[in-house]
């Protein structure tokens, strides 16, 4: 049922709408015996009024949100992706992300396997196969946070993705003993507390952190920040594309790059912050 036909929507509307009409009556009546026992012999549609209808109508809206979050989850957790989620729903790609935030990123089996000693390289291959790579998203807008996260995970690589919103709290996050050591922090410039040129000389100038790469993604193109994110040692700048296409295409580009190109600094599975 992936690719239905206008006529087949209508179908389906006509069904759902007759059965949610004689659900909601079925289900009043049942109350109206169980609150009026002894209206049961011959109550018929008479004893159960619109209001009562109603009611019950607001409850099967409740019942139906919660019963789409379990059968969303359990679409991406099978491989969907939002606008899987969306065209199911009869939303937009949009609409599903806002009604579902995350849901995709918790997707499982993951839709291709760690990548194996046989195609990366030796540094990259000294982190057991077993352990997803780790990415560490400083981002304080919330729709880009979930477009990033989801082009992660539509690439089909499984990860761990942690996401904070501002300076102060990657480095909470970095220096905190009980957390694991990012493979990649991917940036942002611009944001409050401490902004992303912050972190970046903080990062810098801190031995035990210095050596995780660093991507700022942002939408600046200004040259006095690029030149200033270079000087600060950071291993690439790219500027957010406006197209949402190109937004994703840039964001799995990087992740392509760095855990399929690129070797990384050699670290033990257990690497904690200090």
């Amino acid at each position: 049922m992936n690719d239905l036909s206008p006529a087949d929507n209508e179908m389906l509307d006509l069904l759902a709408g007759s059965g949610v009409q004689e659900l909601a009556q079925q289900i009043a009546q049942q109350a109206w015996d169980g609150r009026f026992p002894a209206a049961q012999q011959g109550a018929g549609p008479e004893g159960v009024d619109s209001l009562a209808r109603l009611r019950v109508l607001a409850h099967l809206s409740r019942a139906v949100s919660r019963q789409a979050q379990v059968e969303a989850s359990a679409a991406a957790r099978a491989g969907a992706n939002y606008p899987q989620l969306g065209a199911a729903w009869g939303i937009s790609r949009q609409g599903a992300r806002r009604r579902w935030p995350g849901l995709v990123f918790t997707a499982e089996p993951p839709t291709r396997p760690l990548p194996t000693r046989d195609h990366r390289s030796t540094s990259v291959n000294a982190f057991p196969t077993d352990r997803p790579y780790s990415v560490l998203l400083v981002e304080d807008d919330p729709a880009d946070a979930l477009l990033i996260e989801e082009a992660l995970v539509e690439r089909g690589m499984a990860r761990t993705i942690e996401q904070v919103t501002d300076g102060i709290a990657a480095l909470q996050y970095l220096r905190d003993p009980d957390k694991e050591r990012p493979d990649l922090i991917v940036l942002d410039l611009n944001m409050p507390r401490m902004n992303g040129r912050e972190l970046l000389a903080v990062l810098k100038d801190d031995a035990a952190l210095c050596g995780i790469p660093v991507v700022v993604l942002t939408t600046s193109a200004a040259p006095d920040d690029v030149n200033d994110a270079y000087r600060q040692h950071v291993n690439a700048y790219v500027t957010k594309p406006v197209s949402l296409d190109a937004f994703i295409k840039s964001v799995q580009q990087i992740d392509a790059f760095f855990l399929d190109t690129a070797e990384l600094p050699p670290r033990s599975p257990d690497s904690k912050g200090d």
